[in-house]
């Protein structure tokens, strides 16, 4: 059973807000509860350009009930101090330090914020009790798993990241959290999202700079990857459903609360094949005018072996996302990679 939440007039806490799932989410609420307050926390780090986490914050402060704070995670004192000032209902945790690649060489931005950020969000959740925390996880978590589809289910005992160890650790401290002070929380684990001002440093977005300057893009395992791409629009959805659904709170025979903690997939359940998903963003760039519609892909692309810290598979179970919220990610990889193309070509040119 779910605890039932209803976002109108609740003060909502996100974190990473000026980021890319974050200010979709935001502006999400924002639109559809008028009388919520939402309460944005962003670094606004260099990790990719900047401009892009500014034009997404400029859109989020055209509405009055949007309360903007610059500052890390990390900050303990400044986390508590939001907490005693604003005392949100419902907090959901996306800010991070994102990416697989980055993990291997700046290993230290990775500690400071998804651990040492999370553990004051939590800190700050069991001194300032909310209704729900809802927090991102990561599809990476399942490592070097074969089995497919992933389940949360499955152990997920084999990170090959430190990005993704970071994640794990997220899920394994929200549990501890909701077992020994009660804290209903939601674990979301997101499989590769995409979309329109999405994150340079993801391949889509990659690709694109490169095709433009005429650079050669690499395939990696020689194209046999396959991702469960996932659109933005589709995650947000999933976390705005969540978020309304906490898990309950109860105790168990010995009188102590069972931890009202749960972990879901959100993922298109449909890998793609990597080289399939990029003769597809190719045709809509041509589409959109970013690209000349003579322009020469095949010798722009490389085929590569793997890269440290990557698998060869995502592939999403959302089998309990649907049973419990009724809701399944069903955006085509041309509708999604279409949009991105149109919105690239009107931001960048």
């Amino acid at each position: 059973m779910k605890n039932k939440i209803n976002l109108e007039n609740k003060t909502i806490l996100v974190t990473g807000s000026s980021g890319f799932i974050g200010a979709n989410l935001t502006k999400r609420l924002l639109s559809e509860y008028p009388t919520c307050t939402v309460i944005g926390l962003d670094n606004m780090n260099e990790y990719y350009d900047i401009r892009i986490k500014e034009s997404r914050l400029k859109e989020l402060e055209k509405f009055t009930n949007f309360n903007f704070i610059k500052g890390n995670l990390a900050d303990k004192e400044l986390i508590n101090s939001l907490f005693e000032k604003y005392k949100p209902s419902v907090v959901v945790n996306l800010a991070a330090q994102a990416g697989v690649r980055y993990s291997i060489t700046n290993p230290d931005a990775y500690i400071e914020s998804n651990i040492i950020g999370f553990y004051n969000i939590l800190e700050a959740c069991r001194n300032y009790p909310v209704e729900h925390l809802v927090y991102a996880s990561s599809s990476s978590v399942y490592g070097g798993n074969t089995k497919v589809p992933f389940s949360t289910d499955d152990k997920v005992d084999n990170p090959v990241s430190l990005y993704a160890a970071t994640k794990k650790s997220n899920e394994l401290m929200a549990h501890a959290y909701s077992k020994l002070y009660n804290i209903p929380s939601t674990g979301l684990r997101f499989f590769t999202v995409y979309g329109p001002a999405g994150r340079p440093d993801m391949a889509y977005f990659g690709f694109t700079d490169k095709l433009i300057k005429g650079e050669t893009i690499k395939i990696f395992n020689y194209g046999n990857c396959k991702r469960d791409f996932t659109y933005v629009d589709d995650i947000v959805e999933g976390i705005v459903r969540v978020m309304q659904g906490a898990p309950e709170k109860k105790n168990g025979d010995d009188g102590l609360p069972i931890p009202p903690y749960a972990v879901y997939n959100i993922g298109n359940s449909n890998p793609e094949n990597l080289l399939d998903f990029v003769n597809i963003l190719q045709e809509e760039l041509v589409r959109a005018g970013v690209l000349p519609k003579d322009y020469d892909f095949e010798s722009h692309k490389e085929l590569v072996p793997m890269q440290a810290g990557d698998v060869p598979v995502t592939y999403a179970d959302t089998t309990p996302l649907e049973k419990d919220f009724g809701f399944k990610p069903s955006t085509s990889l041309r509708e999604g990679l279409r949009k991105f193309a149109d919105w690239y070509k009107e931001f960048y040119m």
